[in-house]
């Protein structure tokens, strides 16, 4: 089946192509490998040809997490896209660096903005992983160890060394890391609120609004398409009518906080896909252009020593003063806000 995206304009008929997978590119998650190789083409089709079957690993189906390994054939079916489309996927991403919370040999952390994908994709030319290597040519082989949406900001980790990457993503597999978010969320949150736990189930929006993009909802717990999801809520303090919480996720489930607090009708504030939409138009109107998610704190590994690390983004300008404006605030001497 031949896949179209993008205009009219003449291109070449695409045909099957198989790929080997290189030294540099093993342990690499399915996912990211097409993407590199599949510049132009929306997330959601790769994700389709995955499901699908189109996609093979070495003649058999493979899973959009399954790690590629050095040696592994892959075979891309036919996907077509416009020569305009093609041309804005070729042309290199500006070069930028962003925040550093710390740097070594191995890896760096950086402090992410929002509205900056983590990568190219789905409409979207090119991410922080794209903008890096391009500002840093002599580093071959950096490589995101883990994602944050689009309109998230804060804490970041990027591997500069195919080592450090398996073990940080090792790591984050299996649930060693710590990581603690900020979230304004609409209402007064019940402090006795500790802990969801609620199954999680990923969709994609079929047609209308929205048609072809990934959505997640809560189901139930003998559902058999649901992931289980924990997540830890801590209020660290009332904002006027609404609540700043730190939220520690034991899982790392597509969208989990937003729709673990959205389910408990307290959705984030300015959350354009689970949150409540008239709210979010006073919000904006208040000052509050974005959505109030901020990935504050990581603990980790260090993937070559073994310390413990812990680093922290403080809430960013934009964030602080909507909270300052909204009450003057009560510093907790254990955030950074």
């Amino acid at each position: 089946m031949n896949h179209i995206i993008g205009a009219l304009a003449p291109t070449p008929t695409p045909s099957v192509k198989t790929l080997t997978v290189d030294e540099d590119s093993a342990g690499q998650r399915l996912d990211n490998f097409l993407m590199r190789h599949l510049k132009g083409v929306p997330k959601t089709h790769v994700y389709r040809i995955i499901r699908s079957g189109e996609v093979r690993v070495n003649k058999g189906r493979a899973s959009a997490d399954q790690r590629v390994e050095a040696g592994d054939l892959v075979r891309l079916p036919p996907v077509r896209i416009s020569a305009q489309v093609q041309a804005k996927a070729d042309a290199p991403a500006p070069a930028r660096e962003f925040p550093v919370l710390m740097e070594d040999e191995a890896m760096m952390a950086i402090d992410k903005p929002a509205g900056v994908a983590v990568h190219g994709g789905s409409g979207v030319s090119f991410g922080v992983i794209e903008q890096l290597r391009r500002a840093r040519p002599a580093s071959a082989n950096l490589e995101l160890v883990h994602r944050l949406d689009r309109e998230t900001s804060g804490v970041l980790l990027v591997a500069k060394k195919r080592s450090a990457l398996k073990n940080l993503q090792d790591q984050f597999r299996d649930r060693e890391t710590g990581k603690t978010y900020l979230a304004l969320v609409l209402g007064l949150w019940p402090s006795n609120k500790k802990v969801i736990d609620s199954p999680l189930f990923k969709y994609t929006v079929e047609n209308g609004v929205g048609e072809g993009e990934r959505r997640v909802k809560v189901v139930g717990k003998d559902d058999p398409n649901g992931m289980r999801s924990i997540t830890l809520v801590r209020v660290a303090r009332t904002v006027g009518p609404y609540t700043l919480l730190e939220v520690t996720i034991k899982t790392g489930r597509t969208h989990q906080i937003r729709v673990h607090l959205a389910s408990q009708g307290h959705p984030i504030a300015g959350d354009d896909k689970y949150g409540d939409f008239e709210q979010n138009k006073i919000l904006q109107k208040m000052g509050l252009k974005r959505m109030f998610l901020h990935a504050w704190q990581l603990k980790f590994q260090h993937p070559q020593s073994g310390r413990p690390v812990t680093l922290q983004a403080p809430l960013p300008p934009e964030l602080k003063n909507f909270v300052d404006s909204v009450q003057p605030p009560i510093i907790q001497p254990h955030l950074d806000v």
